[in-house]
């Protein structure tokens, strides 16, 4: 199999990674963590990269790129700590998008695409433990309109979005795989609750009270899942650049911070801790490139693919991100030191979209016919 990246894949990685050695420093992203997390404006500066509209249909304004470009986009993102709403709002909302009507698509597609919409999903209630099965919020059709009743959770960048896509139910108790609609909600019809998260961004919860809604469709699970296959490849895609970055930095650190005379990466036994470390991590990047890979397949296939990576990239992420700051000792965990936002970071990916337990559950109930060694 061939892992070579096209020249204009290569173009993409270098694009992106002179905006961020350029435009986002370090102490940039600190100070706006620091500022309540904040990411409109980084957004708009990566939509001016055209990397808003990576996955947007060409007829809508967008590139018309497939995942593994977004692959590349998120590893030199997580790289570079980005602080923005990438994956939800440029991947996720897109694919929601797809299937919308044309008007709804020609009205949001090309605004998302030019990075004056941002549009993000807003998937998790209380009690849901991950699953998107277990949709409460309700959906009521008023004459020719619809209305929203209900609460969302932990959205990303909530106080700063134009609208937000909502899965809600149309019919079926709780938990039922059918009646799941999915609708599009501006802003203005919705209350939020906003706080900062530990990862130095912004996260808010959503109340719907007879909130105006667009139908997008009203098989909302299939898509729902597609989108939720691709927001969990994207992070797996900057966990590795968050891991590789963190690693470099955590091997600088070796190599000048003495004890007893002598550098850190003098002593035997922790070279053997940073071989470990660089194993999980290229563990991690070998699954990030199958969970890719793995997005057009059939949706039992890809789902399953998707959770045997997140499955081995929570590990990974947990393992690195643990080790390194152990590595720097004390100072690692300091907020003026950038180890410790890669780790936060790392930390907060790996509750996101699903935790490790969650998407081992996820591969244990898709393996049922076999053990998964020769699948």
């Amino acid at each position: 199999m061939d892992f070579d990246f096209t020249d204009d894949q290569e173009s993409l990685r270098d694009a992106v990674r002179r905006w961020v050695d350029k435009g986002f420093s370090f102490e940039r992203r600190h100070a706006l963590a620091k500022a309540g997390g904040a990411t409109r404006a980084v957004y708009v500066e990566l939509a001016e990269l055209g990397l808003a509209g990576l996955v947007v249909p060409e007829g809508h304004g967008g590139l018309g790129q497939g995942p593994i470009d977004a692959m590349v986009v998120c590893e030199e993102l997580g790289r570079g700590l980005v602080n923005a709403p990438f994956t939800e709002a440029a991947l996720m909302s897109p694919t929601l998008l797809s299937a919308a009507p044309g008007a709804l698509q020609a009205e949001w597609l090309p605004r998302i695409a030019a990075g004056e919409a941002l549009v993000v999903p807003a998937l998790q209630e209380r009690g849901s433990r991950y699953r998107l099965t277990h949709v409460a919020t309700k959906a009521r059709q008023v004459g020719a309109d619809w209305q929203i009743d209900g609460q969302k959770l932990v959205v990303p960048a909530a106080d700063e979005a134009d609208a937000f896509i909502v899965p809600a139910r149309m019919g079926g108790p709780e938990g039922d795989a059918a009646g799941i609609g999915l609708f599009l909600v501006a802003a203005g019809a919705a209350r939020v609750v906003t706080y900062a998260t530990q990862d130095g961004a912004r996260a808010g919860d959503v109340s719907f009270t007879a909130a105006a809604a667009q139908l997008i469709t009203t098989d909302g699970l299939p898509l729902l899942e597609a989108a939720v296959d691709a927001g969990l490849a994207a992070q797996c895609a900057e966990a590795v650049g968050l891991m590789d970055r963190l690693v470099a930095i955590t091997v600088d650190y070796m190599n000048t911070r003495k004890q007893f005379g002598a550098t850190l990466a003098s002593f035997q036994a922790l070279r053997h801790r940073m071989a470990d470390v660089k194993m999980q991590l290229e563990l991690g990047r070998s699954m990030s490139y199958y969970a890719s890979l793995k997005l057009g397949e059939p949706p039992a296939q890809r789902r399953r693919a998707i959770a045997q990576a997140r499955v081995q990239l929570g590990q990974s992420m947990r393992y690195v991100g643990q080790q390194c700051i152990q590595l720097h000792g004390g100072i690692g965990c300091t907020d003026e030191v950038a180890a410790s936002h890669y780790f936060k970071r790392l930390t907060m990916l790996e509750m996101s979209l699903g935790d490790t337990l969650h998407h081992l559950g996820e591969v244990s109930a898709r393996m049922q016919d076999t053990a998964g060694v020769f699948a």
